[in-house]
């Protein structure tokens, strides 16, 4: 009987270890409702669905495990296995980070993913180079300016206090005279609520997010960079997997990367319509203000390729081919 019970519990233990789960968690600073986050979720579930249970994935929302900025050092260190970036939040750590946040240089969703095609080997390199993996990037919808009020050119902006986001936003909001002022995502509607700020430089999906219609008036769609999110993985986790389970990681990657530039450009359009709908003026930028930018645009791009170096003249060169 003895025997009986050992042999039972030792085949137990092996069909346990044959389906060990590892879980990992996934912050995200966006809110869940949010293409992005909805894209998560669902890269989540196909990673679940095609490794049968063997791999779980907990999406973490809004900021909810980690503030924007702090994603990318847990994922490198290990505190969380996998999470999404804002690429062009870390343009100060590394040029090339920011490339999508330059403005004016691919300013449409077919030059963005050109772009994105060129800068892709550097990024895989240099995630490589910190213990990391980039699993896959979405595009914003492109960005335009919000005001409180009318803007006809760079002059209306001179004193303006400007939501930045990242070191591009900043360096525009200086070059155009106005006043930066850093806030992130999850903290931007109390911001304009209490005139922290009353301008900034984003997507149509943040101001539908945000309900930046609540406090601001026009939306400017100057088109001016489609910056993109990055889906990145700690490279000791992604190993630890066994093969299969690391194919269905990558399988589902590519599929969410096609999904989410599909859905950013559905999302484009229907934000753009919904900030109508509650009142918003959505305008094209006038003539002298898309010069005005146009200039901004130039010399970012100089101030960019100074400090990237080859690596981004390369990317730049790429680009244009």
């Amino acid at each position: 009987m003895k025997f009986k019970l050992a042999l039972i519990a030792a085949v137990l233990s092996v069909g346990t270890a044959a389906f060990a789960q590892t879980k990992w968690d996934l912050p995200a600073a966006y809110p869940a409702t949010n293409f992005h986050s909805e894209n998560l979720v669902q890269f989540a579930n196909d990673v679940d669905k095609a490794s049968g249970g063997k791999l779980k994935i907990t999406v973490h929302a809004n900021a909810s495990l980690f503030k924007a900025p702090e994603i990318k050092r847990a994922v490198q260190g290990g505190q969380a296995q996998a999470g999404e970036i804002l690429l062009a939040n870390f343009q100060n750590e590394w040029q090339i980070f920011g490339t999508d946040g330059l403005p004016f240089l691919a300013d449409s969703y077919d030059s963005s993913m050109k772009l994105y095609q060129a800068q892709k080997p550097a990024l895989e390199k240099k995630l490589g180079e910190q213990g990391m993996q980039l699993l896959y990037a979405v595009a914003w919808p492109p960005q335009g300016i919000y005001s409180k009020k009318p803007i006809n050119s760079a002059a209306d902006l001179k004193g303006i206090k400007w939501r930045a986001y990242s070191p591009s936003t900043s360096r525009i909001a200086e070059l155009v005279g106005a006043q930066p002022v850093t806030v992130q995502a999850a903290e931007f509607s109390q911001a304009l609520a209490t005139g922290v700020v009353e301008s900034t430089m984003t997507s149509g999906a943040t101001g539908v997010d945000s309900k930046l219609y609540e406090h601001l008036k026009y939306y400017y769609d100057t088109q001016a960079w489609l910056p993109k999110n990055a889906v990145i993985v700690n490279k000791a986790a992604f190993d630890a997997l066994d093969a299969p389970t690391r194919q269905a990681v990558l399988k589902a990657a590519a599929d969410a990367e096609v999904r989410g530039w599909t859905a950013s450009r559905g999302v484009n359009t229907k934000t753009l319509e919904t900030l109508k709908a509650n009142g918003m003026q959505v305008l094209p930028p006038s003539a002298a203000l898309k010069a005005d930018l146009k200039k901004v645009g130039d010399t970012m791009l100089k101030e960019w390729v100074d400090k990237a170096g080859p690596e981004g003249q390369t990317i730049v060169d790429n680009f244009r081919k």
